[in-house]
């Protein structure tokens, strides 16, 4: 795989994205879709963040709408990987940090240890 400009999360909110931005220890970029998206909207964020050719990895709530977008986006971007938060918390913004925190090592991205 290409690793044109670093590593991409996949998020749903604006919530998720802070909460995620101040537990990681690497420079990657975070893009909030804000909920389900259309395919016009998909493809635009493919081109303009060239995920076809990026490490991606996908991070979102385990409710109805997080499902829907997981399933779409697994169809549009099939080298993502995913992880994937305790379907107790329903929302990545409502995971407790600790937890949050292995989930995001599990996906190889590197983790204050103070989250830990």
């Amino acid at each position: 795989m290409c690793n044109n400009e670093g590593k991409i999360i996949i998020v749903e909110g604006l919530s998720d994205k802070k909460k995620i931005e101040k537990m990681i220890n690497e420079n990657l970029e975070i893009i909030c879709t804000n909920g389900t998206i259309g395919m016009e909207k998909l493809e635009t964020l493919i081109e303009t963040f060239d995920l076809d050719h990026r490490e991606v990895v996908i991070l979102v709530d385990e409710d109805q709408a997080g499902k829907k977008l997981r399933k779409q986006l697994k169809r549009e971007l099939p080298h993502a990987v995913h992880l994937y938060i305790d379907r107790a918390f329903r929302e990545v913004a409502a995971t407790p940090e600790s937890l949050l925190a292995s989930v995001l090592v599990s996906g190889s991205i590197a983790v204050n240890p103070n989250y830990l």
